[in-house]
């Protein structure tokens, strides 16, 4: 006896929408996907039911016989699907992890995601980083969160998808009154010898601190030591201003009274930042959030990597999976 196929909706939901469109590009568009993994995903149901499903040619996308039977059958599944979760109360709220208060990239996708989703409750929760948000993934208290994917342990990554959001450029934090805080964008070289604090240490984000490690790396610059974490903005600052160490972020960082956020130039070092879930999640509202991710994205040009920037090689495998 044959195993039986068990399908992931997700490859119903991209044939219909082929069926429909009978073009790759325009179901690629409604779906918020890239066309490639569309096609991927197209490829697999065939592969799975073990029968062609469209007839492709350079000028048209016809439906197989094979296609027009299932096409009915996979509406219906699709609708049961949603008539399941509707009953089993899976309206439910979306927990959505923010990182930290005041960063703009996961603040605009779930903001797009609840004008995209209305009837859904997505809440946001801040969880400081991804390693201690992939935890609380994993065991079903949060369902979704923002980050550096690669930088996660292989035993976390295998039970989480991903979703590249943005190739997000990096900067330092410093005092008002650094040498530093002068320039409009300060070069790589110029931190050679300084410390430069990137929260080695804390158990909540190691996949930053070991990004930070790869771009120090040869460069002469020194990852400062495990430091007691400090919670809140007065604390930060505090401890800011008694270290003098410039402080590794993004250029999206909410500025703090006292200090100066400057661009990191020559290269361009670029922070991965993917949607993360745990996979097999099924929920609109994740629908929603994927798609906003999506739109966001490609309207911010989120995605294009400048040639001048850095980024580890695992990284950009990572990222490239779309």
């Amino acid at each position: 006896m044959s195993a039986p196929v068990h399908l992931d909706p997700r490859l119903l939901r991209a044939f219909v929408t082929v069926a429909e469109e009978l073009h790759f590009t325009r179901a690629a568009t409604r779906l918020y996907v890239a066309q490639q993994a569309l096609s991927r995903d197209v490829r697999r149901l065939e592969r799975e039911l073990g029968n062609e499903l469209f007839v492709r040619t350079t000028r048209q996308v016809t439906l197989t016989a094979d296609g027009e039977r299932l096409l009915p059958y996979a509406r219906a599944v699709l609708q049961a699907q949603d008539d399941l979760l509707a009953a089993a109360g899976q309206a439910r709220l979306l927990l959505v992890d923010l990182n930290s208060p005041g960063l703009d990239t996961p603040r605009r996708v779930l903001r797009r995601a609840r004008e995209l989703a209305p009837g859904h409750e997505l809440m946001a929760r801040y969880e400081s980083g991804l390693t201690g948000a992939a935890g609380e993934l994993l065991a079903g208290r949060l369902d979704a969160s923002f980050g550096r994917f690669a930088g996660l342990a292989p035993a976390l990554r295998a039970g989480l998808d991903q979703q590249p959001v943005r190739h997000e450029p990096m900067a330092v934090v410093l005092p008002e009154d650094h040498p530093l805080a002068a320039l409009p964008e300060v070069p790589l070289a110029a931190l050679a010898g300084e410390t430069v604090y990137a929260g080695a240490g804390n158990p909540r984000t190691p996949e930053w601190t070991d990004l930070a490690r790869s771009l120090f790396e040869g460069r002469g610059i020194t990852l400062a030591p495990p430091a007691p974490l400090a919670v809140g903005e007065e604390e930060f600052q505090r401890i800011m201003a008694r270290t003098r160490q410039p402080v590794l972020t993004v250029v999206d960082f909410p500025p703090l009274p006292s200090t100066v956020l400057r661009p990191l130039v020559d290269p361009v070092p670029l922070s991965p930042v993917s949607l993360v879930w745990r996979k097999g999640l099924v929920h609109p509202a994740l629908d929603a959030l994927r798609r906003a991710a999506a739109v966001v994205a490609a309207e911010e040009g989120w995605l294009r990597r400048p040639l001048e920037g850095w980024l580890p090689d695992r990284d950009i495998v990572v990222m490239a999976a779309r």
